[in-house]
């Protein structure tokens, strides 16, 4: 109750900033950040739009991925239009697609550019059951897989200009608190028989488990980070409840209804993005690794959330079904007790620039 009324009157915690901060007041203090090169997925609209926005305000370079180049590039113009001279790449991405995560992962490479800051923000939420190409269901694979093999892909590069520029990378997952919403204690599992067609497709259920797996993954990339040596973080951020395009995509009476009801919850856009962008680039979140933030605040995620094992047994499931070498062989993949056939497809066979 007393968590609730202090979201409700925006009242500052520990950080100084509170449920009403927006994301120019959460990095006011953060200085000229044209030493940082940031990529941000799904930076052409809503919440993504605002984080670009505001750290090309702050000086940082910004590479911005999107599936339409078109949007992408409307989005570099806003961008320019308001922070004359920012610097902005757009590369072709679609997360969907664990080929397309390999062909972008090589052309930002091949730019030379040192890489600061990952933001993994893009997200979506399928009505209706899908795949990928990669056999994957929908919204699991643009939400969660595709942001697992980029992040990957790109540990190197990140732990690399860390070394060289003595600056800390970070790497910022936006989840939600949505994914306390999966019930059970196998998301795994969970996958498989949705895949499968064994269970009936929930589509908030499925949003639920992929920002379930932005959590897991938060936790277990912070502990192979710390293995590795790597002067790079890794944090997971609830944005708070807020209409973007992912929700307006669902307009009805219903939908309507509720968010009229529970307007007095909702966030703006600028307010939604405070906490990626206060994670993202503030001097107060140094060191801190494997965390989960809302409202500019450390939070606590759900049980299943907070589970090291679960962390591990997705992040070896991911590693697993993400290799090369399975997307080349069309085989069956086994992670703990789940097993899911990735589909061999003309994209598969294209990964040579991996």
């Amino acid at each position: 109750m007393l968590s609730s009324l202090r979201y409700l009157a925006g009242t500052a915690g520990p950080s100084g900033f509170g449920s009403r901060a927006t994301a120019e007041e959460a990095t006011a203090g953060c200085g000229d950040l044209r030493h940082v090169t940031a990529i941000i997925t799904g930076a052409t609209s809503g919440i993504g739009a605002e984080t670009a926005r505001v750290l090309a305000k702050r000086g940082a370079r910004l590479v911005l991925p999107a599936r339409s180049l078109k949007a992408a590039e409307d989005a570099r113009a806003r961008l320019r239009a308001e922070c004359p001279g920012a610097d902005v790449v757009v590369l072709p991405l679609d997360l969907s697609s664990l080929a397309s995560v390999r062909r972008f992962v090589a052309r930002f490479l091949a730019l030379g550019l040192p890489l600061n800051l990952l933001v993994n923000n893009a997200g979506k939420y399928a009505d209706r059951f899908a795949v990928s190409e990669d056999g994957v269901e929908m919204t699991f694979a643009t939400n969660y897989l595709g942001h697992f093999l980029l992040t990957r892909l790109l540990l190197e590069k990140m732990a690399e200009t860390a070394r060289a520029t003595g600056v800390e990378g970070r790497i910022v997952n936006v989840s939600s608190t949505i994914h306390s919403w999966f019930a059970g204690d196998d998301a795994v599992g969970y996958l498989d028989r949705v895949t499968r067609r064994k269970i009936p497709y929930d589509p908030t259920k499925a949003y639920a488990l992929s920002k379930l797996a932005n959590v897991l993954h938060t936790r277990a990339l912070a502990e192979r980070l710390r293995e590795m040596n790597a002067n790079v973080t890794a944090n997971c951020v609830h944005p708070g409840i807020v209409r973007t395009r992912l929700i307006r995509d669902r307009d009805g009476l219903v939908t309507n209804t509720v968010f009229f009801l529970a307007s007095k919850l909702l966030k703006t856009i600028p307010q939604a993005a405070a906490t990626t962008c206060y994670v993202a680039v503030h001097p107060a979140v140094a060191g801190v690794s494997g965390k989960y933030f809302a409202d500019c605040n450390e939070a606590s995620p759900s049980r299943l959330g907070a589970s090291s094992e679960e962390a591990a047994k997705l992040w070896s499931f991911s590693d697993n079904i993400t290799a090369e070498k399975v997307q080349k062989m069309g085989v069956h993949v086994s992670a703990s007790s789940f097993r899911l056939q990735v589909q061999s497809s003309n994209a598969d066979r294209g990964m040579a620039l991996a």
